[in-house]
């Protein structure tokens, strides 16, 4: 009598995981992650702002900070070069050839927020201070006109721009998808 292939399959497979589980105790393969290290990488900003942490930046400190850490990428003001252009592009979006920057494209301030710190400078991320990410979120904003020149910008001030392109995006439309 011959068995069907699914009857033998079913514990080799078995006997497959067991084994790499086995392995994985037996090297000392992984660990729970410690309260301290998930909270060291929780640091995500929510786009209303939640989760913006305390401190605060001026659009002078920025261009100091934006000077030293991000112009060598992004231009002395914004405009590009190796790193993508931040400045700019207001208008263009609807053209033949749409300028995307945070000006024209970001739908969300505080995104600006979280990205400097969680990806910014490329080459050392995470290494600015609170205080230098809102400073160098403000330089960038007034590059784009959003903010003026004296901005002092903090977590509710940060989370109140309107961003020229927040009604830009279309909400998906799939039922297993919630639309905030």
């Amino acid at each position: 009598m011959r068995r069907p292939r699914s009857s033998i399959a079913l514990p080799i497979i078995a006997a497959a995981l067991c084994a790499s589980a086995q392995a994985a105790e037996h090297y000392g393969i992984g660990r729970p992650a410690t309260p301290a290290e998930i909270a060291g990488w929780n640091i995500d900003i929510g786009r209303d702002g939640a989760n913006l942490p305390p401190g605060s930046g001026n659009v002078e400190r920025g261009r100091v900070v934006f000077s030293e850490q991000c112009a060598a990428c992004h231009g002395a003001e914004g405009q590009g070069g190796v790193g993508d252009r931040l400045s700019g592009g207001q208008g263009t979006l609807a053209t033949a050839k749409p300028v995307r920057t945070v000006g024209s494209f970001w739908p969300y301030a505080p995104t600006l927020f979280d990205y400097i710190r969680r990806a910014m400078p490329q080459n050392a991320p995470q290494s600015l201070s609170n205080e230098d990410v809102y400073a160098v979120s403000a330089y960038i904003l007034n590059l784009n006109g959003l903010v003026p020149a004296d901005t002092v910008l903090d977590a509710k001030r940060l989370a109140a721009i309107r961003m020229p392109n927040r009604d830009g995006f279309v909400a998906d439309p799939r039922p297993d998808v919630k639309n905030r």
